[in-house]
């Protein structure tokens, strides 16, 4: 199984994927880098390392220019973690060391079938090898605020689609699919009968809770998180209503009170949930398996998106009136002022979009495709 690390809801479907197919019986092996790999190590043995290829950012968030400068040329950039100025390496150099990492081990391991879950490389690797190959993704053809800068690589991309056995969107079928924005025209690609659309990976089966206060789960990488962060706690500081704000910072777990908000460091996934599920609005960047948590839990939500994928999750939900896409503090309260005004719609559209969500069970599912495929 191999795994791209450019955010974490990648290996957020691995991890129960792989448990399932081990539990029934299969050897599997896992194939990723960064943090990724590191928390596949603390649910497996059998992990291989990779090169990991990752956007170019700072404490701003993911930037677009010198991102596509990044695919070529090594660029400068501050390491806060390490207090320290670096050299990223190109997009080119990470992508080759990335694809012959990947080589090694699956050459080593000689699989009967790969399953991918967002990692393009392996995708390639499976095409020139002939080798058998399922694809997971909420992302293909983005539509919503990508640069047509980027079309060249998606298409470039796309031939490699169209070796795969089936093609698996962790998502509703239309029209209630959360990421259309970010998948494309499949006709048109040419991959349509190869999608199957096969729910969330996420349990959308409700859960009560109380509407306690405004939780903000931020998480990703640290120029994402710090984005985020200087936008939402300036925003919500003044709000008649307690305020949770999760920091998303691995291995560091503390409490603090900044402008009177709670801040925690880091939750663990039980804590999550319990201020997930006790929210009466939940404030996110808006990633896939986030956005299907605000569906669990019945909440209505505020996106600040960080990157294109993210903004096409919000723009769709939002189209489907249960979430409010913010760009800046500005906005965040005036998103604030609506959810208070028209609760009543916002509510009763989220709970209808958790009653068609619910009828799916996307891991179920894909463990079925991917032992039919084995046999």
């Amino acid at each position: 199984m191999c795994c791209s690390e450019l955010g974490l809801g990648h290996v957020s479907r691995i991890i129960p994927l792989g448990k399932k197919l081990q539990k029934n019986g299969h050897e599997v092996s896992f194939y990723s880098g960064g943090k990724a790999y590191q928390l596949l190590q603390n649910e497996f043995n059998n992990v291989n390392q990779c090169t990991p290829v990752a956007w170019y950012e700072n404490a701003r968030g993911i930037l677009i220019c010198p991102s596509l400068m990044n695919v070529l040329v090594p660029l400068p950039n501050f390491n806060i973690d390490k207090n320290k100025l670096e050299f990223k390496k190109s997009n080119a150099m990470e992508t080759v060391k990335r694809y012959y990492d990947l080589r090694r081990h699956i050459k080593r391991d000689k699989p009967d079938l790969l399953v991918v879950d967002g990692d393009i490389h392996a995708l390639r690797l499976a095409s020139r090898w002939k080798l058998p190959v399922i694809y997971i993704a909420n992302i293909i053809r983005p539509s919503y605020g990508f640069s047509a800068l980027f079309n060249p690589g998606e298409r470039f991309v796309e031939r490699y689609l169209k070796h795969c056995q089936r093609i698996i969107i962790p998502d509703n079928p239309p029209p209630y699919t959360v990421c259309e924005f970010n998948l494309g025209d499949l006709e048109l690609i040419g991959i349509k009968e190869k999608v199957e659309f096969v729910g969330s990976f996420v349990n959308t089966k409700p859960v009560e809770g109380a509407k306690e206060h405004i939780f903000a789960p931020i998480s990703g990488p640290i120029g994402t998180r710090a984005k985020l962060t200087e936008v939402i706690i300036p925003a919500i500081q003044n709000l008649n209503i307690k305020r949770i704000v999760s920091l998303g910072i691995p291995d560091k777990k503390k409490i603090i009170k900044k402008r009177g908000v709670e801040v925690y460091t880091w939750l663990s996934s039980e804590k999550r949930m319990e201020f997930m599920k006790n929210a009466k609005i939940i404030v996110f960047s808006g990633g896939h398996r986030t956005c299907f948590e605000t569906i669990k839990y019945e909440k209505p939500s505020i996106c600040i998106p960080t990157q294109p994928e993210q903004m096409g999750n919000a723009a769709k939900l939002q189209k489907l009136k249960c979430s409010i896409l913010a760009r800046d503090k500005i906005e965040l309260r005036k998103a604030f002022e609506k959810i208070e005004l028209e609760n009543k719609t916002f509510s009763r559209n989220i709970k209808e979009l958790n009653a068609f969500s619910k009828k799916f069970n996307g891991l179920i599912r894909t463990v079925e495709i991917i032992e039919a495929a084995l046999n």
